[in-house]
């Protein structure tokens, strides 16, 4: 079933590349994030410098393709510690007016090569601090927070908390959405599966 999603359906869709050298960078507002964490995507981190470095390849984006990434954060004014870091004697850090008055959480900047072209154009889009329950967000989103908790399961993170496979599998269950393929619906038999052999 697998290889027919990947070598049938979704081999197609990426043989129409629309951008090459596709890059993401998320710049969170330190007046409103404490501390994040990108859950996934170790391998395909950049430096700093390689996002505006049009020399650095990345990778390509194909017709109808989508890319999700899940931060865990901790708002400012959280109780929860996080890990500091010493101070430095030569810099001091000191928030922009503009972090400070602000409602901005974070910006996003994608940066894409044309195909014709060998320079980059950046697209930037700010995402406002607003509180949303959980229920009231996307299927979309809903289900790919089900996806992340069961990798942290399946690798035992430390990150995991008190989630369980019950738990994402509701999650998935109640966030199908539209699934012509069916891939949704294996997913939460795959964590049902996966929860029998934790037993």
């Amino acid at each position: 079933r697998e290889a027919e999603k990947v070598f049938g359906r979704e081999m197609r869709a990426n043989m129409f590349t629309i951008a090459k050298d596709v890059k993401l960078q998320v710049e969170f507002n330190p007046a409103s994030v404490k501390a994040y964490r990108l859950i996934g995507y170790e391998n395909r981190r950049l430096a700093n410098e390689d996002f505006a470095d049009d020399t650095k390849d990345a990778g390509e984006l194909g017709a109808g393709h989508t890319v999700t990434a899940l931060y865990e954060i901790i708002p400012q004014g959280s109780n929860e510690e996080v890990r500091t870091t010493a101070n430095l004697k030569y810099q001091q850090t000191r928030l922009s007016d503009k972090a400070t008055n602000s409602k901005d959480l974070l910006t996003l900047k994608l940066r894409y090569k044309p195909l014709d072209s060998e320079k980059s154009i950046l697209l930037e889009e700010v995402v406002t601090n607003e509180t949303k329950p959980f229920a009231s967000s996307s299927q979309n989103f809903q289900f790919s927070a089900a996806v992340a908790g069961f990798g942290l399961l399946l690798r035992e993170s430390r990150f995991k908390g008190d989630i369980t496979y019950d738990q994402v599998a509701g999650i998935a269950s109640a966030s199908l959405g539209q699934d012509p393929n069916g891939d949704r619906a294996d997913f939460v038999q795959l964590v049902k599966k996966a929860s029998l052999l934790d037993d």
